[in-house]
């Protein structure tokens, strides 16, 4: 069954003149980076990149709360993956990147050990590299910092799984290789009372191939940024999201492409749901065209479903264009409830509306679900919708 398509659409797309492209006012060309938190002031909500963010229910993280608990990592890798626990002066932390913002900049000031993986050069991993973080639990706070290396060559798949209660702000890196091929999948999957703010940072080496998948399912308030930036020419980066949100809950999502090398490709597809009172989704796309950026390819679309009434989606689609030297660039957006059209089709073939209802989510998700490369995720997956689309009664 095709995917279910929201009624109301707004779509822009970019194919620039020669001297380039305007873009909106809430576009970033340049975002401020910095590994002091003193360097950046404290949000108050009123700053575009946190405008959308419910400071209140951040319980500190953007004020800089201090550490009271540890998250807890447990990591299971197959033999061609070194797991190391580094300090703070490992030289080789921040190749990925350096923290956006406030938040970033304090979970980088106050992580104490660092996780670091590294799938050997020329290697491929025989089995998918599992990342468990437990929270600190209930009214505790909690700072870490990950970091996954694909060297020369190398492939993996890398799934990090998120769970438990508390708060927890943390930085992922991954750095890509010349020729590497690494995909991700990160399920945000934590209990009702959870806060977590989370930046990616990927730097993409020379005809390196990232995979990126956001899974987004439980916890109170929960903002995830990927930012992707290349090395070198010939790279590719694929970022996607799927998420689900319920009655009070607020999912941010944030994606950052800097096309700052020739040649380079990038895709970002980001899907959610909602229903319940006050369910709050946030999803804002940000890619950079930079002048020496020739032969570029991208795209980014977002998609929201409406189940229920009461539900509030925000989509923000920015596309900046410093050269007009570029294959293609464009951006979609779509908010909206149940197509009609689809439920009378499934009900006049004898489908009860309730089956036809789940049918059309389905659809809606199938795309990304499908690409997800780890079939018990997929299935884990599938069963949460089924769960969230049961308590309604759909």
């Amino acid at each position: 069954m095709s995917a279910a398509q929201p009624a109301v659409i707004e779509n822009t797309a970019a194919k620039p003149h020669s001297h380039g492209a305007v873009v909106p006012e809430s576009s970033r060309a340049e975002w401020f980076t910095s590994y002091d938190v003193n360097a950046f002031e404290v949000p108050t909500g009123r700053e575009e990149i946190w405008r959308f963010t419910p400071m209140k229910r951040l319980a500190g993280l953007h004020t800089g709360a201090a550490a009271t608990g540890s998250a807890s990592i447990a990591v299971d890798t197959p033999a061609e993956v070194t797991h190391e626990v580094v300090g703070r002066d490992d030289a080789r932390l921040g190749a990925g990147g350096v923290p956006a913002d406030r938040i970033a900049a304090q979970a980088y000031s106050s992580f104490t050990e660092a996780t670091v993986l590294t799938v050997t050069k020329e290697s491929v991993a025989s089995a998918p590299v599992s990342v468990t973080i437990t929270g600190p639990g209930a009214g505790q706070v909690a700072y870490g910092h990950l970091q996954v290396r694909a060297e020369q060559f190398a492939e993996a798949t890398v799934v990090l799984d998120h769970r438990g209660s508390g708060v927890y702000a943390d930085n992922v890196e991954f750095v890509l290789a010349d020729g590497a091929k690494l995909t991700v999948v990160s399920i945000q999957d934590w209990a009702d009372d959870a806060v977590h703010v989370s930046a990616h940072h990927a730097q993409i080496g020379r005809d390196a191939v990232l995979k990126h998948t956001v899974v987004t399912l439980g916890g109170d308030v929960v903002r995830v940024s990927p930012t992707a930036k290349f090395a070198d020419k010939g790279a590719e980066v694929d970022l996607s999201g799927v998420y689900f949100a319920d009655a009070g809950q607020h999912f941010e999502h944030r994606t950052f492409v800097d096309h700052n090398q020739a040649n380079c490709t990038s895709n970002v597809t980001y899907k959610g749901a909602l229903q319940g009172e006050g369910a709050h989704t946030v999803w804002i796309g940000d890619v950079l065209i930079r002048a020496v950026a020739e032969d570029t390819q991208t795209y980014e679309l977002n998609r929201n479903l409406l189940l229920t009434d009461g539900c509030r989606a925000d989509s923000v689609p920015n596309l900046e264009i410093e050269t007009g030297e570029i294959v293609s660039a464009g951006h979609a957006s779509a908010t909206g409830r149940f197509d009609d059209e689809q439920l009378f089709y499934l009900q006049a073939r004898g489908i009860p509306e309730g089956q036809a209802r789940r049918l059309v989510v389905r659809g809606f998700f199938h795309e990304l679900i499908h690409k997800i490369a780890v079939p018990e995720v997929r299935e884990r997956l599938e069963a949460a919708i089924e769960a969230e689309l049961e308590a309604v009664g759909a």
